[in-house]
C-alpha cells in the first residue's frame, strides 16, 4: 500500500507539472494521449488502493453537488478599490502618493523609497479567495462583504490554473479573479443550447453554483495578484507577490508593469487599453499600486479602501439610455423571459435597441420601471445588460409580472425564477422553434424548412407536432405564398433526405433540455443505439462526459413522458430511423490536433467544423502556442496575425483539403 500511495505522490507532482505548463505556462510538454496514460495511471492507482490524496487532480472532475453555500471568514480583509474617475482624478491620487512620501521622509529616521507603481489589469469576473496550509488548498471563497463570503471550494478545484497544493508550507490567502475565457464562452453556446449571455455573468454563475460539474463544464481559468494573508513578513514589494505567485505555480498575467512617472502610469494604460480587444478574457479597466509594502503599511486605509491602490476604468463600457418598454418573448423550452426596449444609444460605434433582462426577479432586484434612465454594458457581449437604475426626473411605472402568455393566453406559473407558460401543444412560439430546433442543420438537417416556412404552413395546413412534418404532401406546400413545383419538390426531397440522421443529430433534435450538439455526440457514442439511452438511468448518465445531476435527471424524465414517447414512436412510423456510425475505424488524419477557423470561406463554417471534429481534430475559437493549424479564408482578421507570430501553420480550405485526404472523402 505504501508503495502506491508513494508512487501515487510522484505521478500528481508530474501532473502538477504538466497540468502547470499546460493551463498556465501554455506551453504543452506532452501530447494528450501521453498525458492521458499518465492520468490514467493514477485514476488506476486511486481505484486499487481505495485511497484519493486530498491534493489529487481526479479531484477537479466536479460531481459534488452542495446543499447550499456555507459562510467563511476570511484570515484578512479583502478591500475593494477607489475609483480614478478619469486622468485629472489618477494624477490627484498620483500627487498625494508622491507627497505623502515627501513628508514622511522629512519626518522620520527610517526613510520609505521614490515611490514606484505596479500596473496590471483590472479583471472583470468573481474574485476568489484561496487558503492554503501546509501546502494544501484547504479553502476557497468568493470575496462577499470582504469580511465574510461563501464557500465554493468544489466549484474551484475544477479549475486548472488554480494549484491544489503549492511549495510553501505556511498559512496564506491567496487572491485572484474567476474567467470564463472568451473562446471558451463561444464553444459554450456553439454546443448547447441554453445560451450565456456573457463572460462575466457565466464566471460568476459557473462559480456560485452548487452543481461543481456545472463549473466545471463552464472550462473557467483563474488570474492571480495578490497574497492578502501570510503568517510571517515574507514580501517587502508587490514584486516580490508576483515572485511568489509564479514560484508557487499560480497563474498571474504577462501586463505587468512597474513605472515611476505619472506620464509612464498614462502610457501603460493606453498599452492596456489597445491591446484589451486581443484579450480572451474581460477587463474593465487597470489597477494601480504602489510597490512597495512598506509604504503601503505607512499609507494605510480609509473604512472602505486602501490609500495604496486605485482603479481606473475604461470609458465607453456603460451609458446611461430610457427604458421604453418590456417585452415577453416565449422559447421553445415554454420559459418566458423579458427583454428591454430601449431608446436607441450608441456604444462603441454600435447602435443599441434592447438589452437583457433575466427574469421578473432580475427587474425587482435592479428596480427598473418603464420610463426609468438605466445604466447598460455591452463589453464584449452581444446583447447589452440593464446593470441598474440612475436617478432621473423621468415619470416611470411598474414592469407588471405577466399573468397569462402573451402569446396564447394561457395562465402562466413559475418555477423557481423563471415563469412557463404550460401549453406546450399550441402556443405558436413554442410550436415554432421546436419545429425550428427540430429541422436546424446541427440537427435532422432540412434544408429549406425555416421558420417562416413553418408559420405558414401552421396557418395553411395546422401543422402542431414534429411528426406532421413528415406528414405534409406536395398539395400541403405548394399552396404556400412563393412556392413553385421546384421548391416544393426540394422541400419534399430534404424531408426525405432527413429520415436516417445520425444518432447524435436525432439526440439533439429531440430538443432535451440541456442536451447541446456535443452532450448528443457524448450520449450517442456512449449507448451506440436508440433504445439504449431512452432507457438509460441517472446513475449511468452522470458518468458520461460533461453531463450533471440536473441533465442526467432532466434526460430521465424527458424519456419519462407519454406524450414524447408517442411522438417518438410516431416519427419511427413514419420511417425516421436514426443510425449510429462507429468512428473508431475511419481515418482520423487530424487527430489530436488544435485548429482555428478565421475568415470568410466558401464552405459554412458549421459544415467545415463538424468534418474537422469528424477528422479527430478539435476546434477552438482563439490562436495559442496549442493550436496546431489556422484555416484561414477572407479577411482573417487578429487571428490570422497571431498565428503568424507564433510561427503556426496557416492553411487554405485548398490546402486543408490535400493535407486530410479530400473533404469530401
Amino acid at each position: 500500500m505504501d508503495d502506491k500511495i508513494k508512487e501515487m505522490d510522484e505521478l500528481i507532482s508530474e501532473i502538477d507539472k504538466l497540468n502547470y505548463h499546460y493551463y498556465t505556462l501554455d506551453e504543452p510538454l506532452l501530447s494528450d494521449a501521453e498525458y492521458d496514460k499518465l492520468y490514467d495511471r493514477l485514476v488506476n492507482l486511486e481505484n486499487e488502493s481505495g485511497t484519493v490524496l486530498s491534493y489529487s487532480p481526479t479531484s477537479r472532475v466536479g460531481g459534488a453537488i452542495l446543499d447550499k453555500f456555507v459562510k467563511h471568514t476570511h484570515l484578512a480583509r479583502l478591500y475593494s478599490m477607489d475609483k480614478a474617475q478619469g486622468d485629472d482624478a489618477l494624477l490627484a491620487w498620483y500627487n498625494r502618493i508622491v507627497k505623502f512620501v515627501k513628508d514622511y521622509n522629512s519626518e522620520n529616521i527610517n526613510k520609505l523609497p521614490e515611490p514606484e507603481f505596479i500596473i496590471e489589469l483590472k479583471f472583470d469576473g468573481l474574485t476568489i479567495n484561496l487558503t492554503y496550509d501546509n501546502k494544501n488548498l484547504i479553502m476557497a471563497s468568493t470575496r462577499g462583504n470582504g469580511i465574510i463570503g461563501e464557500e465554493i471550494l468544489e466549484q474551484v478545484k475544477t479549475i486548472y490554473s488554480v494549484p491544489l497544493r503549492i511549495s510553501y508550507p505556511g498559512k496564506i490567502e491567496v487572491q485572484g479573479e474567476g474567467l470564463m475565457p472568451l473562446s471558451e464562452l463561444e464553444r459554450y453556446n456553439e454546443n448547447n443550447e441554453e445560451k450565456l449571455k456573457n463572460a462575466r455573468n457565466a464566471a460568476a454563475g459557473a462559480l456560485r453554483n452548487l452543481d461543481s460539474k456545472v463549473t466545471k463544464k463552464r472550462n473557467l481559468t483563474a488570474f492571480f495578484y495578490n497574497v492578502g494573508y501570510s503568517e510571517e513578513e515574507i514580501f517587502k514589494s508587490d514584486d516580490d507577490i508576483k515572485e511568489f505567485l509564479k514560484e508557487n505555480n499560480f497563474k498571474v498575467s504577462k501586463y505587468n508593469f512597474k513605472v515611476k512617472k505619472f506620464s509612464e502610469i498614462i502610457d501603460k494604460i493606453c498599452e492596456i487599453g489597445d491591446n484589451r480587444d486581443k484579450l480572451d478574457i474581460l477587463i474593465d479597466g487597470v489597477t494601480i499600486k504602489v510597490n512597495d509594502i512598506a509604504t503601503r503599511k505607512a499609507l494605510g486605509y480609509t473604512n472602505k479602501f486602501p490609500r495604496w491602490a486605485v482603479a481606473y476604468k475604461f470609458e465607453a463600457e456603460e451609458i446611461s439610455t430610457t427604458l421604453l418598454d418590456v417585452v415577453w418573448n416565449v422559447g421553445r423550452t415554454a420559459k418566458v423571459t423579458p427583454s428591454a426596449i430601449l431608446e436607441p444609444v450608441d456604444i462603441g460605434g454600435v447602435t443599441v435597441k434592447r438589452a437583457t433582462l433575466n427574469n421578473y426577479d432580475d427587474i425587482l432586484r435592479k428596480k427598473v420601471k418603464i420610463g426609468s434612465r438605466v445604466l447598460i454594458r455591452r463589453s464584449n457581449d452581444v446583447i447589452p445588460e440593464i446593470l441598474g437604475t440612475l436617478p432621473s426626473t423621468n415619470e416611470s411605472r411598474e414592469i407588471e409580472k405577466p399573468e397569462t402568455c402573451p402569446y396564447c393566453g394561457s395562465h402562466l406559473y413559475q418555477d423557481g425564477v423563471h415563469i412557463f407558460c404550460p401549453n406546450t401543444l399550441s402556443c405558436v412560439p413554442q410550436l415554432v422553434s421546436r419545429l425550428t430546433h427540430f429541422s436546424s442543420r446541427d440537427a435532422m438537417n432540412i434544408e429549406g424548412f425555416s421558420e417562416k416556412t413553418i408559420e405558414k404552413l401552421m396557418e395553411t395546413v395546422d401543422l402542431k407536432e414534429i411528426p406532421d412534418i413528415y406528414k405534409l404532401k406536395y398539395d400541403d406546400i405548394i399552396k404556400i405564398e412563393g412556392f413553385k413545383e421546384k421548391r416544393t419538390n426540394n422541400l419534399l426531397q430534404a424531408i426525405e433526405n432527413s429520415k436516417k440522421p445520425h444518432l447524435s443529430n436525432f439526440i439533439y433534435a429531440l430538443g432535451i433540455p440541456n442536451v447541446g450538439i456535443k452532450t448528443a455526440r457524448d450520449l450517442a457514442n456512449h449507448f451506440k443505439g436508440f433504445e439504449e439511452l431512452k432507457n438509460s438511468n441517472e446513475k449511468e448518465l452522470i458518468s458520461i462526459g460533461d453531463i450533471g445531476n440536473i441533465t442526467a435527471r432532466e434526460i430521465v424524465e424527458f424519456f419519462n413522458d407519454k406524450r414524447i414517447l408517442a411522438a417518438i414512436d410516431e416519427l419511427f412510423e413514419l420511417g425516421v430511423k436514426p443510425v449510429y456510425e462507429d468512428e473508431d475505424d475511419t481515418p482520423k488524419p487530424l487527430l489530436n490536433k488544435t485548429i482555428v477557423i478565421t475568415g470568410t470561406l466558401d464552405l459554412p463554417r458549421k459544415e467545415l467544423e463538424e468534418k474537422l471534429i469528424s477528422l479527430g481534430a478539435k476546434v477552438t475559437g482563439s490562436v495559442s502556442k496549442k493550436t496546431d493549424y489556422v484555416i484561414a479564408g477572407e479577411n482573417p482578421g487578429s487571428k490570422y496575425d497571431k498565428a503568424e507570430s507564433l510561427n503556426i501553420k496557416i492553411l487554405s480550405l485548398e490546402e486543408l483539403d490535400k493535407l486530410v485526404g479530400g473533404l469530401n472523402e
